[in-house]
């Protein structure tokens, strides 16, 4: 399976606002997609997620869906992100298509352990550093942190970085073992960046991360 090096995470404060988001993602070429609003009922977030699903399927582009599984199945999405409260891998690997991919995330070394051993696709290691004093929930990575994770780990299954990522940060992230790089804020306000995110992750859409199960 191959993993792009990118990852957009979706912002904006309404429906409307996420799918303008997506649209300049992808007409600036963006390969995935992860569809996150938090407090959509069920229903708003599958509206949400079909209208999504019009507009990277348009681009080619890869579309994730945040812990929202069955969603992601019926929509028929590239696959599903998973947040470490959310619901567990192997049971929802049961419940997709055998071509969609999970993602998990972790903050320590246990967390990757177990992820791995659920046989996720991939993993976001987060956060890298915190923008707010409020979503200190986890404890900062940063470079150190990074390092000594991916050199304990010796996996195949990429690693993505994420938490208030900037393209003056790559370069350094990259020399940590980090396969790629999830962002938000960076790009949402700018999203010309992700030119410069691919050229420094010297990403493209036949270049991305290759492993195998």
């Amino acid at each position: 399976m191959l993993i792009p090096k990118l990852h957009y995470i979706t912002q904006g404060n309404s429906p409307i606002e996420v799918l303008e988001n997506i649209q300049k993602a992808c007409t600036s070429g963006i390969e995935l997609v992860l569809l996150r609003l938090k407090n959509e009922s069920d229903k708003d977030f599958l509206k949400l997620a079909i209208a999504a699903k019009e507009i990277t399927a348009h681009f080619q582009t890869r579309l994730l869906i945040h812990n929202h599984y069955k969603i992601a199945k019926e929509i028929k999405a590239d696959g599903v992100h998973l947040e470490k409260n959310g619901p567990c891998p192997s049971l929802v690997r049961k419940h997709l298509y055998s071509w969609q991919m999970i993602g998990g995330t972790a903050n320590t070394l246990y967390d990757c352990d177990i992820l791995i051993t659920k046989e996720v696709d991939y993993i976001r290691l987060s956060p890298f550093r915190f923008s707010k004093p409020e979503d200190n929930l986890s404890p900062v990575l940063g470079l150190n942190g990074y390092t000594v994770i991916i050199e304990a780990l010796k996996t195949k299954t990429p690693i993505i970085g994420f938490g208030e990522i900037t393209t003056k940060d790559v370069t350094d992230i990259l020399e940590t073992g980090i396969s790629g790089i999830a962002v938000s804020e960076e790009i949402t306000q700018n999203f010309d960046t992700i030119r410069t995110f691919h050229q420094l992750l010297k990403a493209s859409s036949t270049e991305e991360q290759r492993y195998t199960l």
